[in-house]
């Protein structure tokens, strides 16, 4: 990690720069492929996932055996584990429930709003180096308690034409309708355009690499909803003298490992502390088995030492990290004052870990700056709300006049004639 002593705020924004190619160097490849989907459909998708993953597929559709395979390989144990972490996160998603919002704005002119579930929702599992079947569990639960009808999977296949066992039980267990044998840039112009095999969604969900969100992206140009904009991940820890040095340095490490484009990065008031997290890192990234991929990360990352709590704060809120990291002797300043974060992990006994698998809360989160205005995923993502109201008739004459003048005064004479003609004949 590169150390950086007290640096001054006119530095910040380049100190604070993610490891991440422009959307100007990987937007030509996306285009080409949603160019080629949208034309040519699954003869498209089966190209590039020979080009990409190494697999020649006829039929990418998972069938119910390979789903009894799974369900027989995956051991007992982590069964068990998959089912405590479903149990908690059904419990934090379905609290996350709200009533029907319902108030009489004026006598006679009642207005409500009441949610509906979005019925065809895409949920993208990255495979690759790490089969995610956390994400399933964090993308699948709160679809299905939202009422989702269609919950289509797309996950990259091994050189085998297989599916990762675990993340086809945790599908299966989670109500997933469709799992499919798509991954990259190919599943998300799937899910954006539809093909033969691949249903067209109204809302795609999933984190993946850079090329995965520059496509998300695109696919909003065709009139498809995302979760967020959410790539690489990345991980900030502000810590001092209060924090155990061994647990920050494996904290940064847990995310280190993701990939080598994701960032950790340390902030802390103590230059003693910044001094033992490194010579734990060494250590400990010495018995990671993805030391490799670990090890480029950590070259991307860094660890600022600032003088005091209150600049500390600024540069975080500046950075707006996906997931955020407090162990402090002043944690509730931070807790309290914390503006830009996907989510936020409090003491020493609070491992980011606990927040991707089993805590309850949801790990799909904005990276890359925009926890600055996007929210991590939750219930409310699987979900629209829509406004209803209902006027009687003393409720449009008292309302009435107020809208005729506000109608006029825009130039918008059949605005205030659909008010004027009512009130005309309840006179």
């Amino acid at each position: 990690m590169k150390n950086i002593n007290n640096p001054q705020r006119k530095d910040w924004s380049q100190i604070l720069e993610r490891p991440t190619k422009t959307v100007e160097d990987i937007e030509k490849t996306v285009n080409q492929i949603f160019g080629d989907v949208q034309k040519n459909g699954d003869a498209a998708v089966k190209k590039y996932t020979q080009l990409f993953d190494g697999v020649s597929l006829d039929n990418v559709i998972v069938s119910i055996e390979e789903i009894n395979e799974a369900i027989a390989e995956v051991s007992s144990e982590l069964k068990d584990a998959i089912n405590l972490a479903k149990e908690n996160i059904t419990k934090f998603h379905t609290a996350q429930k709200t009533d029907k919002v319902f108030v009489e704005t004026t006598k006679g002119v009642s207005c409500w709003q009441e949610k509906r579930p979005i019925q065809k929702v895409g949920l993208y599992i990255p495979g690759g180096t790490a089969p995610l079947f956390s994400t399933v569990l964090m993308l699948a639960i709160p679809a299905q308690i939202a009422g989702c009808k269609e919950i289509v999977l797309c996950s990259p296949p091994n050189k085998e034409g297989k599916i990762h066992p675990a993340i086809l039980y945790t599908a299966n267990l989670c109500g997933v309708t469709k799992i499919i044998k798509v991954g990259g840039i190919q599943a998300i112009a799937s899910f954006t355009f539809g093909t033969e095999t691949v249903p067209k969604v109204y809302k795609i969900f999933g984190p993946g690499n850079q090329f995965v969100t520059v496509a998300k992206q695109l696919s909003t140009k065709y009139g498809i909803a995302i979760d967020m904009p959410a790539g690489p991940s990345e991980l900030l820890v502000v810590a001092d003298n209060k924090a155990n040095a061994s647990y920050v340095a494996s904290d940064l490490l847990s995310q280190a490992e993701h990939g080598a484009d994701s960032q950790v990065i340390l902030v802390s008031t103590s230059k003693k502390l910044i001094d033992e997290v490194t010579l734990e890192i060494k250590k400990q990234l010495l018995e990671l088995p993805r030391i490799q991929i670990a090890q480029k990360a950590i070259e991307n990352s860094k660890s600022i030492f600032v003088e005091n709590d209150e600049i500390a704060l600024e540069l975080i809120n500046e950075y707006g990290p996906e997931h955020f990291i407090v162990c402090t002797n002043n944690n509730d300043f931070y807790v309290d004052n914390i503006e830009n974060a996907g989510s936020v992990f409090i003491g020493n006994y609070t491992p980011e870990s606990a927040g991707d698998y089993a805590s309850g809360t949801n790990h799909t989160l904005p990276t890359n700056g925009f926890s600055k205005s996007y929210s991590g995923v939750n219930l409310d993502s699987f979900t629209k709300s829509i406004t209803f109201q209902e006027i009687n008739k003393e409720g449009i004459q008292i309302i009435g006049k107020s809208i005729e003048l506000m109608a006029a005064a825009e130039g918008l004479e059949a605005h205030k004639n659909a008010v004027s003609i009512r009130l005309k004949d309840l006179l």
